[in-house]
C-alpha cells in the first residue's frame, strides 16, 4: 500500500511489521491413520461436473500445456495413471483425428 503525504505532495511506501513466514517455517505433520502401508493409499476421486452431468474417475493431477509436455505421447502415458495433459496447440486437425481414433481412452 502506499501512502500519500498532503505537505510534500511525494508518495511514501508504507512499512507492513506483520511477521512473514517462508517454506522453512511450515510444518506439514501428517495425519494419524489406520493405513499399514502407503501402498494403500488411493487417490483416485469421482468429480461429477454439474452442467454436462458427466462423471469423472481418476487422478485429480494435470501436467501443463508446455510445449514439451503437451505431447499426444504425455497423454498417452498419463492415461495409464488416470491422470489429465493439456495438449499443446501445434498439433494439426489431421493428427488429433488419427489420436482419437487410435486413443478413445485417452480423451
Amino acid at each position: 500500500a502506499v501512502v500519500s503525504t498532503q505537505s510534500t505532495g511525494s508518495v511514501m511506501p508504507r512499512i507492513d511489521f506483520e511477521i512473514k513466514l517462508g517454506y522453512e517455517d511450515v510444518l506439514f505433520r501428517p495425519k494419524r491413520s489406520t493405513l499399514a502401508s502407503r501402498s494403500e493409499v488411493n487417490i483416485e476421486r469421482e468429480i461429477r461436473f454439474r452442467n454436462s452431468g458427466y462423471k469423472y474417475r481418476g487422478v485429480p493431477v494435470m501436467a501443463s500445456n508446455m510445449d514439451t509436455t503437451g505431447t499426444f505421447s504425455m497423454a498417452r502415458s498419463f492415461q495409464q495413471h488416470k491422470m489429465f495433459v493439456c495438449v499443446h496447440k501445434h498439433y494439426t486437425v489431421e493428427q488429433w483425428m488419427e489420436f482419437a481414433a487410435s486413443n478413445p481412452d485417452a480423451l
